[in-house]
């Protein structure tokens, strides 16, 4: 059974709801350990003390806050407790606003919210079924893990859906970005027609269990081949950027490719790992054990 990372009440207005709050991914990734080449070695990472080389324990290490011209101020954790932003165990609702209006660069991470007793299903109901009818989500901040958060709830399905949301000053303006064309720099008619019909050709609805980490397949494929012994094969180079004269043809070709996958079965999607993998050619089927 699935465990909550957090309880608490959602509130707003007089109501208050409690309620677990519950990760709604999972990490995937590959990871990694270190070695030093050649050897069977762990590299592993350690506190060390720049000045005397020699390792710090872990209860002798203080933060330190760098206030300008290489001076810092060192802060303790008990300091940090007692300033942080309140150990509530409520995610305040101050506001409800329209879904459609959260700019998507503003979600973080997702997590499910469910009532933490029966008693609470119909007030946690009405919320979800209120949320629904409008189109709404309710804005509010929690604390988790000694950390304020930004979070807009929503309904889905038959569950609330939070998702942790960056502050408007974590936001980069994207104003800063170079070579980015204005609103004003049009595009030839001709190949706006054609890039119209290619998004068209190949629009369909969201199926998210159609997509795979396909890099993360050849990953283990790499993995599984070097325990084998077996060869490595070099996947292709990426596309050449696309040429202003050859834009028009390049649509062109898109449109009809893209017609022709549907006429023949629809979308692929992700697709599945090709069994080669993404690693560059080797015949060393390199093994070592861990000391």
């Amino acid at each position: 059974m699935a465990r909550a990372i957090w309880t608490g009440s959602i509130t707003f207005g007089l109501v208050s709801i409690p309620v677990g709050l519950f990760t709604a991914t999972d990490d995937h990734t590959i990871h990694f350990h270190q070695f030093q080449r050649g050897t069977s070695d762990r590299i592993r990472n350690q506190r060390v003390n720049e000045r005397t080389g020699e390792e710090v324990d872990y209860g002798d290490v203080v933060k330190g806050a760098e206030v300008g011209d290489g001076e810092y101020v060192v802060v303790e954790q008990e300091e940090l407790d007692q300033i942080a932003p309140g150990r509530s165990r409520t995610l305040d609702i101050t506001d409800f606003v329209d879904l459609a209006d959260i700019d998507p660069v503003y979600y973080q991470r997702t997590y499910w919210l469910a009532p933490t007793g029966d008693e609470y299903r119909k007030p946690y109901a009405l919320l979800r079924e209120a949320m629904t009818r409008g189109g709404k989500a309710a804005i509010g901040t929690f604390v988790m893990r000694g950390k304020e958060y930004l979070a807009a709830v929503r309904a889905d399905g038959d569950v609330l859906a939070l998702h942790t949301l960056h502050f408007a000053d974590e936001v980069r303006d994207a104003s800063d970005l170079e070579n980015v064309p204005t609103r004003r720099t049009k595009p030839g008619e001709k190949e706006l027609k054609m890039a119209t019909q290619l998004i068209e050709s190949m629009s369909g609805p969201w199926k998210p269990e159609q997509y795979r980490d396909t890099y993360r397949d050849r990953v283990e494929q790499l993995i599984e081949d070097k325990k084998q012994g077996r060869e490595i094969v070099t996947e292709s180079e990426p596309p050449e950027p696309t040429e202003m004269n050859a834009l028009l043809e390049a649509l062109q070709r898109s449109v009809e490719e893209a017609r022709g996958k549907k006429s023949g079965g629809g979308r692929s999607g992700g697709g599945k790992s090709s069994g080669k993998s993404g690693g560059g050619k080797s015949s060393s089927g390199s093994r070592r054990k861990a000391s």
